[in-house]
């Protein structure tokens, strides 16, 4: 950078003195992702502005990430994010679905598709475990594994996961779910495409549901693909 000044008492006679300035150069680097910490507001990664929180391999910023290293999730449409599992219509609040009462892990992140309520509700939830039971333990089905009894392999962001499907219902409530575990570095994950809610004609008069079991489970589906791992 030069700056440039004119000599006002040599003006007339010798024209003008160019003064050289040493300036340190700015540096032009991309700002680095926006990743809301635990506990900050996931909307903000969202809302920031794209052409800033892109990554350096081209992927949009995740609305949810781990750490340095770990699972990230990718922007999904028609959804808002969550970092509990802290809601009425879902059968619990456990790291994984359907786990044991002595079971120990932690909720990471869950994916509510909008629109979600009593009657009908569909969410990605993913969980977490380092206990030492729950991580010998991960790859086992539950009693509340429904279809085939042996699980298929299933890769999720280069990670093959133990998949399969479980099931319950009483009192006019349900719950379904796609379900994949795997353990890596020493932990348990647990990703569960939850489907869940109540008969509509239970209720005087017949509720209307805001999608069908159908489309949530379609839905979901899609969204898994949106998983990845940092590495």
């Amino acid at each position: 950078m030069q700056k440039q000044t004119r000599n006002n008492a040599g003006l007339m006679a010798a024209g003008l003195t160019v003064l050289l300035c040493a300036c340190s150069p700015q540096g032009e680097g991309g700002a680095p992702p926006m990743v809301p910490p635990s506990g900050a507001d996931p909307g903000a990664a969202k809302a920031a502005d794209p052409a800033a929180t892109a990554t350096t391999a081209g992927r949009p910023a995740p609305v949810y990430q781990e750490g340095p290293a770990g699972i990230a999730v990718g922007p999904v449409a028609g959804v808002r994010v969550a970092q509990d599992f802290q809601r009425d219509y879902l059968a619990s609040p456990t790291w994984k679905l359907f786990a044991s009462p002595d079971s120990v892990g932690t909720p990471l992140v869950a994916l509510v598709l909008e629109g979600s309520d009593r009657v009908t509700a569909g969410e990605l939830r993913i969980g977490r475990s380092e206990d030492a039971a729950a991580v010998n333990a991960c790859l086992e089905l539950p009693v509340e594994a429904t279809g085939p009894a042996a699980a298929t392999t299933v890769d999720i962001g280069g990670v093959p996961f133990t998949h399969f499907t479980v099931g319950d219902a009483a009192m006019s409530h349900y719950v379904n779910a796609e379900s994949y575990r795997a353990v890596r570095d020493g932990s348990c994950y647990a990703i569960d495409l939850v489907v869940a809610g109540t008969r509509p004609e239970v209720y005087d008069p017949p509720k209307v549901p805001p999608f069908t079991q159908a489309d949530a489970a379609s839905r979901l589906a899609e969204a898994l693909k949106a998983v990845y791992w940092v590495r």
